[in-house]
């Protein structure tokens, strides 16, 4: 038992502090409807992991980094300038728009590469298990800035996800903060359960609660659970760690609609 503990500290460290954050994001996303944004910019970001690879720097590299947040900053840029046309043009059907052509292009890229589908595995799933606590300690510190400025700025910001305050500076902010919370991550967890941190503790927390404080400590509380299911789950069944917690999270708030169905079905209203 000692064994396991000591080899899954630092990966389930990682997936708390990644809930932690990205549970709060999750919120301003649903508040926003723009639920499929997290997708986008991941995907933006891995895009740029695989552009830095291609030219020569390894990946979790400082290089890697900053090419990955360079092209999520065009793209929050870009969606930033979008928005302000949102009474014209769906925000959803453009950031699906983001997500389509830049996952092609990865595709293209990596069609190019050896061994192009564990880069493509790597970036959709990542590779949790292998994390160590230096990188622990470096996401520590990025979100901790982050979460500074939200807090900060925490009036305006809200104000601004709840469509009272819709300037396009705090659009921008948020995208920009957004941007760089994803892009830490995406290297470390991969785009689909960067996903699932952010939407499913906002979402099933959303069927319960009205209040911003409420949804927050159940999402932590349910993500916090929801790790531990899935690192052990992980562990005991030799799988990759992602695609486990991915289905951990997600199969959430499929079975609470189904029991809600099958419990409206007995007791009609």
């Amino acid at each position: 038992m000692n064994d396991i503990f000591i080899f899954l500290s630092a990966p389930f460290f990682m997936c708390l502090i990644l809930v932690g954050m990205h549970c709060y994001l999750g919120i301003h996303v649903l508040a926003r409807g723009i639920v499929f944004i997290d997708l986008a910019l991941a995907q933006v970001a891995a895009l740029g992991s695989i552009l830095a690879y291609a030219n020569g720097f390894e990946h979790n590299t400082l290089e890697d980094y900053l090419i990955s947040l360079g092209c999520t900053f065009v793209a929050a840029a870009f969606l930033t300038l979008a928005n302000q046309y949102k009474n014209k043009i769906s925000q959803e059907a453009l950031i699906g728009l983001v997500y389509a052509m830049t996952s092609a292009a990865t595709i293209l890229l990596l069609d190019q590469m050896s061994h192009g589908s564990e880069h493509l595995k790597y970036s959709l799933v990542g590779q949790l298990l292998w994390v160590d606590w230096n990188q622990v300690y470096k996401v520590i510190g990025i979100y901790t800035l982050v979460a500074s400025m939200h807090y900060y700025w925490r009036g305006p910001l809200l104000q601004n996800s709840y469509g009272k305050n819709e300037k396009w500076q705090w659009d921008f902010i948020f995208y920009f903060l957004f941007g760089i919370v994803i892009t830490s991550s995406v290297h470390i967890a991969g785009i689909l359960l960067v996903f699932a941190f952010l939407i499913v503790p906002a979402v099933v927390s959303a069927f319960f609660f009205q209040r911003i404080y409420q949804k927050l400590l159940f999402g932590w509380a349910l993500g916090f659970f929801l790790c531990t299911i899935g690192m052990l789950l992980s562990y005991f069944l030799d799988k990759p760690a992602g695609a486990v917690i991915v289905i951990t999270f997600t199969i959430v708030p499929i079975l609470l609609i189904l029991g809600l169905a099958v419990k409206r079905r007995i007791r009609p209203t």
